[in-house]
């Protein structure tokens, strides 16, 4: 089974879907802002379950499901605005779908058709990160970049930005996240370090990553740590907002611990039916971080059929965008493999170039073939 949160856990939301106050953080969002996380959440499912569908049928190689994990994503990405910048690892769709990435292009790397090439800099999403844990150095340096260029601890708070960087429970145990932490703290780097706890690194437990609560190991590196019951699309907002507000001010770096769960398999080459138990899942969907926000609204008289009509309605229609923009994508060519490697491209590796090509073009020659 996996770890219970430690008592100055922040939620601001119980999975019964009732509000409750927190001594420290709030949410001011109204009703209509927590109907727009509501359709935020359901449509990142919508889409991480028909990706997911798309790898069984053989239309993507690969795919790392978010399933339970929307909360966390969407509360954190809502804070987000210029000159903010937001570096995921490989799981964050909510938090890219949120800044405006679009789906077909999320699908790329995974179906093998090209490398991520969404435009990072319009969306300040920036590209998915596979080698786990490189990407918190990659965002401590933006920050300390936005840093010098003026970019932090402006009289108006406009003129402010920080960088976030999204990463596991399994990258803590990486040398580049303590490296990050190392520099961030050193130079008061505007960045927010988020880790998504869920619970598992493929099929090791977060048991056996820390013996203390992960937001503590962030003390000894100087950063302050904050754990947040991250199925709570509220208290995750509000504590992200904080988390940002204090980088933008110039106040420093901030590791944020969202405790939740991968409800789904690492990936879709994964069978977590062998080494977690049903009990545990079970106590997990207990918590759904979308039915949480359907239970509020619905209490409050703030959420009727017509809105849940319309939005089973939009899911359908991403979805089916999403299905019909896969089997679109166009197959690679070989020769862009070489185009994108130097601005001039060497001699050396032009007439490498030329060689495959040629080669690649004597299987369409009958004389060569036969």
């Amino acid at each position: 089974m996996t770890a219970e949160p430690a008592e100055d856990f922040v939620q601001l939301l119980t999975p019964q879907g009732r509000r409750i106050e927190h001594p420290t953080f709030s949410y001011d969002g109204d009703e209509d802002a927590v109907r727009s996380a509501l359709r935020q959440m359901v449509l990142a499912r919508r889409f991480d379950t028909e990706a997911t569908a798309l790898q069984r049928k053989g239309e993507l190689g690969l795919w790392a499901s978010s399933l339970g994990q929307e909360a966390a994503q969407v509360g954190s990405a809502a804070v987000l605005r210029a000159p903010d910048e937001a570096v995921p690892s490989y799981r964050e769709h909510a938090v890219a779908l949120g800044l405006g990435v679009d789906p077909v292009d999320m699908l790329k790397t995974f179906r093998g058709t090209a490398m991520i090439d969404w435009d990072s800099r319009a969306t300040r999403c920036h590209l998915y990160s596979f080698v786990i844990g490189t990407q918190t150095l990659h965002a401590v340096g933006m920050a300390m970049g936005m840093q010098r260029d003026g970019l932090v601890g402006n009289p108006d708070p406009a003129d402010n930005g920080a960088a976030i960087v999204y990463f596991g429970d399994g990258a803590t145990s990486q040398g580049d996240v303590s490296e990050s932490f190392v520099f961030a703290a050193s130079y008061k780097a505007p960045v927010v370090l988020f880790c998504q706890n869920n619970q598992w690194a493929i099929s090791e437990p977060i048991s056996l990553q820390s013996t203390i609560p992960l937001y503590r190991r962030s003390e000894g590196f100087g950063v302050p740590g904050v754990r947040v019951d991250g199925n709570d699309v509220l208290a995750v907002q509000a504590v992200t907002q904080w988390a940002m507000e204090r980088a933008r001010r110039g106040d420093g770096p901030t590791f944020i611990e969202a405790f939740t769960y991968r409800m789904g398999a690492h990936t879709t080459s994964d069978d977590p039916t062998k080494y977690r138990e049903r009990a545990e899942e079970q106590s997990w969907r207990e918590r759904d971080p979308i039915e949480r926000v359907r239970l509020y609204l619905r209490d409050r008289d703030a959420l009727d059929d017509a809105f849940e009509n319309d939005l089973a309605a939009e899911a359908d229609e991403l979805a089916e965008r999403v299905r019909a923009g896969c089997a679109a994508l166009p197959e690679p060519r070989f020769e862009d493999l070489f185009a994108n490697v130097y601005a001039d491209t060497p001699a050396a590796l032009a007439e490498q170039r030329a060689g495959y090509l040629a080669y690649e073009a004597s299987f369409s020659d009958p004389e060569v073939s036969a």
